[in-house]
């Protein structure tokens, strides 16, 4: 059990050194999901609004990443950041009105 626990630890160590930039969209997007099922388990605001700015947050990491130094698939991670970002501004207006 214990050598599986050190596994996964050691690809985290080794992702988030390699990778700092995805690695740090990556805990973003994962929190961003863990705050929407709370949101939807809870149905209290504050979780959606949360989940929300990290969306943001990430999606707006993910362009400046993709501006500065495009990846293989730089397209389509533009595609989805921009996807991400209209979605969120959209229900950030349904929840203000």
């Amino acid at each position: 059990m214990m050598r599986h626990w050190r596994f996964w630890w050691n690809i985290l160590i080794v992702s988030s050194q390699y990778n700092p930039p995805r690695f740090v969209e990556l805990i973003m997007l994962i929190l961003a999901m863990t705050m929407l099922a709370l949101w939807g388990l809870t149905d209290k605001w504050p979780y959606l609004g949360l989940s929300l700015s990290y969306v943001v947050g990430s999606s707006t990491s993910i362009l400046v990443g993709e501006t500065i130094a495009p990846s293989i698939n730089h397209r389509v991670m533009q595609v989805v950041a921009v996807l991400g970002l209209i979605i969120s501004f959209l229900i950030f207006q349904f929840i203000l009105y």
